[in-house]
C-alpha cells in the first residue's frame, strides 16, 4: 500500500471507472461474471469508489450493478445517470442493496453541446441541474455532480452550474476533460478559477476526470491535483471512449513516485497493478501494449547496451520505480542487438558459463551477429554460440523444406506430404496424418529427421493487417536434451508452423554431442 507522511487532508479518492466508462471502448463489453471478476479485483487492489455502470443504460447494467452490490463489499459502489427522475430511480434500484453506494448525475454545459445536442439555453440548464441534484439526494446521501464538457464551458457559467448543485445538495463535484480538450496549464487555470469564485466549493470533494485524445489525460489529471482536487476518475489500462481515459496506474504510480511534489497519498496495494491490468486485458480482449508505462511488458526491460551497464552497477541508474512495486517479478535485461559485453556477460554468468575475456569477445562477436537477424536471443542460442563457437546460420541448416502439402476438412483425415532436404542436398519425403493439419506435419518431419520431441507451447499471431496478413508462429518444445523454441514468419500458416517446427529440429541436432563443462539450466528464459 501507498504508506506516505501526509495528513488525512492529503488523501487522495481514487474513482475507478473501468466498468463504465472503460466498457464504452467500442469492443470491450463484458458479461456479468466477468464484470464481477474486475470488481473483485479493484476491491483486492483498493480503489476508493467503483463506478460500476450506468443503470438506466439497459437491463444487463442493472443486473451487473445489482450483482456487484451485494457481493462486492469495502468500495462505494456508484452508477451514473442523468438529472433525470427514471436515471435516478434505477440507480436506486440498482444499488439500494449495496453497504457502501454513490449516484452520479451528470448534464451537459458547454455552448456546442446546449446549442447542438440539448437544445437547452442556460437557464434551463441550471434548473435541471439543481432538480436533478436534489432529486439523486432524496435517495443518497453520496451525491456527485458532472457538468459535462466542463472544460469548453464559459468559466462564468460553469461557476453557476456548480454552485447551484452544491445548493442543491451535491457532495462531489466534477470537472470532465470529456472530449480531451484541455493542457495541463488550461486545465488548472480553470479549477483556480472556479476554487475563487465557486461560493461552497470549499464543502465538497473536487474530482477531474480526463479523457485522452491529446495524450494527457494522466497530465492533466496531475494537473488537477495540483489545484486542489482530492478524486481522480481513471481506468485500468487507461481504456475507455475513443482514446480512453487517464489510467490508473499511471496516476498512482506518479502520485507514489514524485511524493515530493504532489503531497497526497492513495489506499491502492500497488502490487497488485500488474496482475489487475493483466485480468482486465484478459477480460476485454484489449492487450496492453508492450511499451505501456507502468504494466507493459517492456516498463522494466532494458536492451541497451549503456542501460544494461548501469542496471547491473545499480538499478536506480535507470529505472525510478522498483518493479516488485507495480507486481512484476523483477527488471529483465533483453538480450538484442543494442545489448553489450556487460550485459551478455551476466546473462551467461546465470547460465553457469564463466568465460575469460578472450571467450567473450568471441562470443561476443558472434552474439552481435547473430542479434542483428534477430529480435531477441534466448538462452538456447547463447548456449550453441559458446559451444559450437557459432550460431546455426540459414546456410548451415541440417534441414531445409523442398515442398509442403496438407489436406484438411469436415469428413476428411487431416494428413501431410513434406519433402525435406538434408545437408548434402539428398531429398527425402514422408506423409502422415494427424490431429489436425499442422499436427500431421509435425509427426512427417519426425519421421524423416527422426528428432521425437514433446509440443509444450504453439503460439500464431499477426504481425501485420489485411487478408494476406503476415502471421508468426511460435513454437517451444521439449527434448531430452533441453527446451528449444522455434519461431517462423509466413502468410501460409501451416507452412510457417513447418519452418518453426523445423528451426527446432536444426537446433536439437546442431548440439555437440560433448558435455557442457558446467552445469546449467536448460530451459530458456
Amino acid at each position: 500500500m501507498d504508506t506516505g507522511s501526509g495528513t488525512p487532508e492529503e488523501r487522495l479518492v481514487i474513482f475507478d471507472t473501468t466498468l463504465r466508462d472503460g466498457e464504452q471502448s467500442p469492443g470491450a463489453s463484458m458479461n456479468l461474471g466477468q464484470k464481477l471478476r474486475v470488481a473483485h479485483a479493484l476491491n483486492d487492489l483498493g480503489v476508493d469508489v467503483i463506478e460500476a455502470g450506468f443503470a438506466a443504460a439497459s437491463p444487463g447494467d442493472l443486473e451487473s450493478l445489482q450483482a456487484i452490490a451485494r457481493q462486492v463489499n469495502g468500495p462505494l459502489i456508484c452508477s451514473l445517470a442523468r438529472c433525470t427522475t427514471g436515471d435516478i430511480d434505477a440507480a436506486w434500484e440498482a444499488l439500494k442493496d449495496a453497504p457502501r453506494r454513490r449516484i452520479h448525475v451528470f448534464l451537459a454545459t458547454s455552448k456546442i453541446h446546449r446549442e447542438f445536442k440539448l437544445r437547452l439555453a442556460k437557464q434551463e440548464i441550471l434548473k435541471r441541474a439543481a432538480e436533478g441534484v436534489a432529486r439523486a439526494r432524496e435517495r443518497f446521501d453520496d451525491v456527485e455532480f458532472s457538468p459535462e464538457d466542463a472544460s469548453r464551458t464559459e468559466p462564468e457559467f460553469l461557476a453557476e452550474v456548480l454552485e447551484r448543485a452544491i445548493e442543491a445538495g451535491a457532495t462531489t463535484l466534477n470537472i470532465p476533460d470529456t472530449v480531451g480538450y484541455a493542457l495541463p496549464s488550461t486545465y488548472s487555470n480553470t479549477l483556480r478559477y472556479l476554487r475563487q469564485n465557486v461560493r461552497g466549493i470549499e464543502k465538497v470533494v473536487i474530482s477531474v476526470h480526463c479523457h485522452d485524445d491529446l495524450g494527457l489525460a494522466v497530465a492533466n489529471s496531475l494537473a488537477g491535483v495540483l489545484e486542489g482536487a482530492r478524486q481522480v476518475e481513471c481506468t485500468i489500462n487507461g481504456i475507455g471512449e475513443r482514446a480512453g481515459n487517464a489510467s490508473l496506474e499511471e496516476v498512482v504510480m506518479a502520485l507514489k513516485t514524485r511524493h515530493d511534489v504532489l503531497h497526497v497519498t492513495t489506499g491502492i496495494r500497488t502490487d497488485r497493478l500488474y496482475p489487475t491490468s493483466r485480468l482486465v486485458a484478459q477480460v476485454t480482449g484489449f492487450p496492453v501494449p508492450r511499451n505501456k508505462a507502468i504494466v507493459g511488458l517492456n516498463a522494466f526491460a532494458h536492451e541497451s547496451g549503456i542501460h544494461q551497464h548501469g542496471m547491473i552497477s545499480n538499478r536506480e541508474t535507470y529505472e525510478i520505480m522498483r518493479p516488485e512495486d507495480v507486481g512484476f517479478s523483477q527488471s529483465s535485461l533483453v538480450l538484442g542487438k543494442h545489448s553489450g559485453r556487460h550485459a551478455l556477460k551476466e546473462r551467461l554468468g546465470t547460465l553457469g558459463y564463466d568465460l575469460d575475456d578472450k571467450q567473450l569477445d568471441a562470443v561476443f562477436a558472434d552474439f552481435k551477429s547473430l542479434a542483428d537477424k534477430k529480435k531477441e536471443v534466448f538462452d538456447t542460442d547463447l548456449e550453441a554460440l559458446v559451444l559450437h563457437g557459432q550460431v546455426l546460420h540459414p546456410r548451415q541448416r541440417i534441414w531445409e523444406i523442398v515442398a509442403l502439402s496438407t489436406t484438411s476438412g469436415t469428413g476428411t483425415l487431416p494428413a501431410a506430404s513434406i519433402a525435406l532436404k538434408d545437408a548434402t542436398g539428398e531429398c527425402h519425403r514422408q506423409a502422415s496424418s494427424g490431429d489436425g493439419p499442422v499436427d500431421a506435419v509435425f509427426k512427417a518431419i519426425e519421421g524423416i529427421t527422426g528428432v521425437q520431441v514433446r509440443l509444450r507451447q504453439f503460439q500464431v499471431n499477426s504481425v501485420t493487417t489485411g487478408e494476406d496478413a503476415l502471421g508468426e508462429v511460435a513454437l517451444e518444445v521439449e527434448h531430452e536434451t533441453g527446451i528449444y523454441r522455434g519461431r517462423a514468419l509466413s502468410t501460409d500458416i501451416i507452412e510457417g508452423s513447418a519452418e518453426a517446427f523445423l528451426d527446432v529440429v536444426n537446433r536439437i541436432l546442431s548440439r555437440t554431442d560433448e558435455p557442457p563443462k558446467v552445469k546449467r539450466e536448460a530451459e530458456a528464459i
